[in-house]
């Protein structure tokens, strides 16, 4: 049995999309540019502003206008953080069994912190997390293996013996390097032309709740 799990954020453990293209549609309106789905943009979720940025208005960081789109990208999903976000379904019920079986979860996510833990409170999830480690928690962020070891040392659980839930082809690489079991939350903001066969993960599941079989295994 795992004696910890570890959840990434956006795309695994809430649904925050529909803010973060919330902020991008904001930033298209300020340039007469119409709203794009929600649907479109969730594959890029899990990105960020740049990731959102590049699919929303077609610029990259090298960008002259860049910095001006983010900075107005960041600032109005900050202010509206968790207007429509919310657990994806049943995680609430899986973090509940957790508690219930006394097994600490945390958050490792590259969402900087000034974001993670205001998002994570009003979540209301805050207080409950052994560990909130975020994007410039630690020197380095996934794919790199130490936000995940951070983590570990903060629950004083072997990283062996924890478990790595996300999204997204970083979260497995840095839970594979960190020793960690990593499962691909195949419910979560993945590409549909990703080949989540070739990522280095123990398995794969639909919803939150079917964690339950990897984490009694």
């Amino acid at each position: 049995m795992s004696q910890a799990v570890l959840f990434d954020l956006d795309g695994t453990f809430a649904d925050t999309a529909p803010d973060l293209a919330a902020a991008l549609n904001h930033v298209r309106a300020l340039h007469d540019l119409p709203p794009l789905p929600v649907a479109t943009l969730r594959p890029q979720a899990s990105h960020g502003s740049q990731g959102l940025l590049k699919l929303g208005m077609n610029v990259t960081p090298d960008a002259p206008n860049y910095e001006t789109l983010r900075n107005a990208f960041l600032q109005y999903y900050e202010e509206h953080i968790c207007d429509r976000t919310v657990l994806f379904p049943s995680m609430s019920t899986l973090v509940a069994e957790l508690e219930r079986h006394e097994i600490p979860w945390g958050i490792v996510t590259n969402k900087p912190h000034r974001y993670t833990v205001p998002l994570m409170e009003k979540l209301g999830y805050a207080q409950r997390a052994a560990c909130l480690v975020s994007g410039d928690t630690c020197a380095h962020a996934k794919p790199h293996p130490m936000p995940l070891l951070h983590a570990a040392e903060l629950m004083s659980v072997a990283p062996e013996s924890c478990l790595y839930l996300g999204d997204d082809l970083r979260d497995m690489e840095a839970a594979q390097a960190a020793g960690m079991t990593g499962i691909i939350a195949a419910y979560g903001y993945i590409d549909p032309a990703a080949d989540t066969g070739s990522w280095p993960a123990s398995g794969s599941v639909p919803t939150p709740l079917a964690l339950l079989r990897y984490i009694q295994s």
